[in-house]
């Protein structure tokens, strides 16, 4: 069974009169085990992609699948509960709590969705030692460099044992280097098992994929 399969999406939004298109008609499965890139330059679609594949939004027409599931048919707190255990985002510009430690961080979504403290700290510590940051545990986002950040958003993202891992631009606020240690870990992960889709418009970056989605104007381009 596909992860996350779109049918004929369409996300139209409306401005007073005027409907803008942001979706045409866009279908694509995700399958688990791949690592998936999904391509386009500015304008193409590839954010609104992001929000379907995420279950951030649901289609003005056509379906999104999760394992199967019409997520339209699902209740805004039912999709916010897969959206926090099933689906691990990644951002651009890591979103940690400033006023929470690198550990903490990690172990906030488990604490959130109700794991036993045993869980907890075997999983946070398991995930501290798999992205190299061991020893910054105590340490604040503040105190941390982009690419320990972003290091440290991967491992809280994979907290509660997602189906899908989804990085929007992972490396965009990145040095080469710090860049290269991300994709990386992601190449890694991949290896494990581990589903990613990451939304990119840098043409090296989607090489690290094994499967690129072309996106322009809505749709896929190939």
């Amino acid at each position: 069974m596909n992860i996350i399969e779109l049918e004929d999406v369409w996300k139209i939004y409306r401005i007073g009169e005027v409907e803008i298109p942001a979706l045409r008609g866009l279908s694509l499965k995700v399958k688990p085990g791949e690592f998936v890139a999904v391509m386009g330059p500015s304008g193409s679609g590839k954010s609104t992609a992001m929000n379907m594949i995420g279950c951030l939004d649901i289609p003005t027409k056509g379906r999104v699948l999760l394992e199967g599931q019409d997520i339209a048919a699902l209740s805004e707190i039912e999709l916010a509960r897969i959206r926090g255990k099933k689906i691990g985002f990644v951002f651009q510009s890591h979103n940690l709590y400033p006023t929470l430690t690198t550990l903490e961080n990690v172990q906030l979504p488990m604490r959130i969705h109700e794991f036993s403290e045993v869980q907890i700290w075997d999983r946070s510590e398991e995930l501290l030692q798999l992205v190299g940051l061991s020893d910054r545990a105590n340490h604040y986002p503040s105190q941390l460099s982009g690419g320990q950040s972003q290091r440290v958003a991967i491992a809280r993202a994979l907290s509660t044992y997602p189906l899908l891992l989804l990085a929007d631009e992972p490396t965009g606020n990145l040095d080469t280097e710090a860049g290269g240690e991300v994709l990386d870990i992601f190449a890694q992960l991949n290896a494990q098992g581990v589903t990613v889709v990451m939304i990119t418009h840098d043409e090296k970056i989607a090489e690290r994929a094994n499967k690129i989605v072309r996106m322009i104007d809505g749709a896929l381009a190939s």
